[in-house]
Parts: structure tokens; C-alpha cells; sequence
């Protein structure tokens, strides 16, 4: 499997915010979105732009989590649902007594183990802006929204659905999405403002949180750009 990094933290964002969590990063992701904070995690080898990252067994993964004595693991990318070995991985973990979130598109649907399956559909809003790969965003285009593998992953698993809302018409888009997805608990619904800073996060939450208290979804800050600012973990 590759991994980028395997580090503790505290979760930032869900109905798990706060718990102190060790994330486990995996290369690869076939989306482009335009606001993506983890752009050094989308490369696999096979790419011009790779750069960092090793090829670990899941039992060796599992076993550097263990050292690092967190009981909630956190599997993120990436996109860690079309990762080669996810399912072992998972087990692994598992036979260890570890409480799992997998943090995905749902763009891919693979048996796995996992206590919080953290979905986070793509809108339209996903979509890249001024790029000149066409080849990359035909991709982005004809994967980033899968409502048959949300709904999938959702009859399957524990579930949250974590919406990234940049502009007020985003609210009509979600609604809209969610009429076609069957048996929706509404408190699962996560809306998170998409800012990469505390000002902007706290203007959008103005609009933001007045929809959810309306609709009964939840609201969903980033509580890591709180904590530790826009930056990656170093």
C-alpha cells in the first residue's frame, strides 16, 4: 500500500471532532477538486508529479499504528477506497480492538471494516478551475459524483455525509442531490464550510447554519485550521 504519512492528531471535522486519532494517509486520487488541501497525496508512483510516499504491507502499517497508542485510527488520502489492501488493512485493525473512520469521496465502494464510514460527496463546486490537464479534468468530470456507491456505502455502514458548501447555491445543489438517495438520516448531514482560514469559516457559517437548523443537518466547522491554521502537518 502507499502511504504518505502516519501520524496523531485530533479529528477536525464530524460527528467525531476532537477525538485524539491516529491518521493513516494513503496516495492516490483520481478527483482534482479545486479546493483540495491534500494535492501532495493525489500522486501514485506511475505520475510525473509524484514525490513522497513508501510502499508498506498492511501488517506493517498496522503495526506503526499500534506503537502510537491512539484507539481510534483514522484512514484517510488520498482516497483510501480504491487503495490496494484496504480491506486487509482494515481487518487488521480491527482484530485490534480499533475504532475506524475512512474518510472517502464515494467514488469506490470495497468491502472493508470500518465504524464511521465519513462520506463526502462531490459538487459541482468540486470542479477545476483553470486547469490546462484536459486529460485530468475529463477524469474529474466523469467520477467525482457516484450517488449509486453513496447510497451503497450508506446501507452498508455507520455513516456521515460531509458536504464542502463554498457559495450559497451550493445548498440548493446538495438538496437536490439528496432527493435522489433513499432513507437519509438528516442529523447525519454534514455541511462544512469551505475556507481555509477562521474569518471565512465564521462568515459562511452566518447562512450555513441557519440552512442546517432548518433542514436538521448538522453543521460541521474545520476545526484544524482552529487549532493548527491552513497547514500541512509537518
Amino acid at each position: 500500500m502507499w502511504v504518505l504519512e502516519i501520524y496523531q492528531s485530533k479529528q477536525g471535522e464530524g460527528i467525531w471532532t476532537g477525538t485524539y486519532s491516529v491518521f493513516v494517509r494513503l496516495l492516490g486520487c483520481p478527483l482534482r477538486c479545486s479546493y483540495c488541501d491534500t494535492i501532495y497525496a493525489r500522486y501514485l508512483p506511475d505520475n510525473p508529479n509524484f514525490e513522497h510516499g513508501a510502499d508498506i504491507s498492511p501488517e506493517e502499517i498496522a503495526g506503526r499504528v499500534l506503537l502510537l497508542d491512539q484507539p481510534h485510527v483514522v484512514i484517510t488520502g488520498g482516497e483510501p477506497m480504491q487503495s490496494n489492501g484496504i480491506t486487509q488493512l482494515t481487518k487488521l485493525l480491527k482484530d485490534f480492538d480499533y475504532k475506524i473512520t475512512i474518510e472517502t469521496a464515494g467514488i469506490f465502494f470495497t468491502d472493508v471494516y470500518c465504524d464511521l464510514m465519513s462520506i463526502s460527496p462531490k459538487l459541482s463546486n468540486s470542479r477545476p478551475i483553470n486547469s490546462s490537464n484536459h486529460n485530468e479534468l475529463k477524469q474529474h468530470d466523469e467520477t467525482y459524483s457516484k450517488p449509486d456507491i453513496v447510497q451503497k456505502l450508506m446501507a452498508r455502514y455507520n455513516y456521515q455525509l460531509k458536504f464542502v458548501v463554498d457559495t450559497p447555491q451550493d445548498l440548493d445543489e446538495i438538496n437536490l442531490y439528496l432527493v435522489n438517495l433513499q432513507n437519509v438520516i438528516p442529523e447525519r448531514v454534514l455541511l462544512m464550510p469551505q475556507a481555509t482560514d477562521i474569518i471565512t469559516m465564521d462568515q459562511k457559517a452566518q447562512w450555513i447554519i441557519p440552512h442546517c437548523e432548518s433542514r436538521g443537518f448538522s453543521y460541521c466547522p474545520r476545526m484544524q485550521i482552529v487549532w493548527y491554521g491552513n497547514k500541512q502537518r509537518t
